[in-house]
């Protein structure tokens, strides 16, 4: 393996070195995984660390005294001031291990939400959002007789922020907003939109779920305005099943539990419990070490590559597969937004999104196709679904120039 952490100038043969999945073959041919925006694929260093933990160290946390339960509680409170640091927490109270992003944004909409919305109150959401970011508001409005009301996208797929403006109400109670769109690539200016709910009232709590920028460009949840902040270790390039919910320390601490028993318990009788301080009232059950364990190794990996040579990467290839994909007769590109990321979702006249998937696949070509979980979305294109091309930093200009090809040629074939 290629020693990634200690590199100083960013050279793509070299990273792709380090995460072993990129050497193998599909149907005889090297895979090209475009597929990111579904999940990551996994360094060497996380592997290892995960490899390690279970080889040497694994072992329930917090109420051992030997030495490897104390070396595996370590690892996972080291974990979350790792994650404090790279989003800029304020501190490792306000991060919370979920099992992903779905389940951080019911944890929010339930605790937070049952407590503090209330019948004809209003939550805004976006027309782009994740059903994850749709559905657990909806149960909440049902449950609670609120209203949801969502945020337009115009032609380009970008939020028409001054629809947002005459949502915004006295009955605002919640905004919950994505960061990045995942069908679309649109990066959307939630500074702004947390600026403008707080204008209108600083009791407006602002959810930003960010499952698809984490690991595209530098979070800063203090200078953003975020109340919740919400994320998946799996996207960026650590274990799938762990998850990280950040939280205004104040608002956390008069939360009531999401779920209850293990750790988030204080004291039990059968008079009746007193729970955990924060974030352990959060966190009910068998910690998921392996995954915090895999989660501090992706954040030095990404920290090791640096930002800016993720972004710079990444936008080169989005331009460079744009510029390709725009070439093709019949090919229309859903999602042109001005400020956009390594995603790209696109339909050819007359094809089926699910037939050119099947194609490419045949040619070692990894996308994703259908809806994206944003089926109210592609309901406003008019369209059943769509073909994703979804990048990362290890991709290469010439694995687009493979894709692009192999779609050509499943073009023809399918015409």
């Amino acid at each position: 393996m290629q020693d990634t952490l200690t590199k100083k100038i960013f050279d793509v043969e070299e990273v792709r070195k380090d995460f072993p999945i990129l050497s193998r073959e599909v149907e005889g041919k090297p895979l090209v995984y475009l597929d990111n925006a579904a999940t990551s694929q996994k360094p060497q260093s996380v592997i290892n660390a995960i490899s390690d933990y279970y080889s040497n160290y694994n072992a329930n946390i917090h109420r051992g005294v030997y030495s490897i339960s104390i070396k595996a509680s370590e690892a996972y409170e080291n974990a979350k001031i790792k994650v404090k640091e790279f989003i800029n927490a304020s501190n490792e109270r306000e991060i919370i291990f979920t099992r992903g992003t779905t389940e951080a944004i019911n944890l929010i909409a339930y605790s937070y939400g049952l407590e503090n919305v209330n019948e004809g109150d209003e939550i805004i959401i976006s027309e782009m959002e994740h059903h994850a970011n749709i559905v657990p508001w909806q149960v909440l409005c049902e449950k609670k007789k609120a209203a949801l009301k969502v945020i337009p996208v115009n032609d380009s797929g970008e939020l028409l922020i001054d629809e947002y403006k005459k949502l915004l109400s006295d009955k605002t109670k919640i905004v919950a907003i994505g960061h990045i769109s995942n069908s679309l690539g649109t990066i959307n200016p939630v500074k702004e939109i947390i600026r403008l709910a707080k204008e209108k009232s600083k009791d407006i709590a602002v959810v930003v779920d960010g499952a698809q920028a984490i690991h595209h460009t530098k979070v800063d949840v203090r200078d953003m305005g975020a109340d919740f902040y919400v994320f998946s270790s799996h996207k960026m390039y650590g274990p799938m099943g762990i998850g990280v919910l950040y939280g205004r320390s104040e608002l956390l601490e008069a939360m009531p539990p999401y779920q209850t028993g293990g750790d988030m318990i204080s004291t039990v009788s059968f008079k009746g419990t007193t729970y955990n301080d924060i974030p352990m009232k959060f966190e009910a059950g068998t910690p998921n070490v392996e995954g915090a364990v895999g989660l501090t190794a992706a954040i030095d990996y990404i920290n090791a590559i640096g930002f800016d040579d993720i972004h710079k990467q990444e936008a080169e290839l989005l331009e460079y597969a744009t510029a390709q994909l725009k070439e093709i007769n019949g090919l229309k590109i859903i999602g042109t937004a001005k400020e956009k990321t390594g995603v790209i979702s696109f339909v050819v006249e007359g094809l089926n999104a699910l037939d050119i998937g099947i194609m490419l696949d045949t040619n070692g070509v990894a996308v994703r196709t259908g809806q994206h979980c944003t089926e109210p979305l592609m309901e406003r294109f008019s369209i059943p679904g769509t073909v994703r091309a979804s990048f990362a930093f290890y991709n290469s200009k010439e694995e687009i120039d493979v894709f692009v090809n192999a779609l050509k040629k499943a073009i023809e074939i399918l015409k």
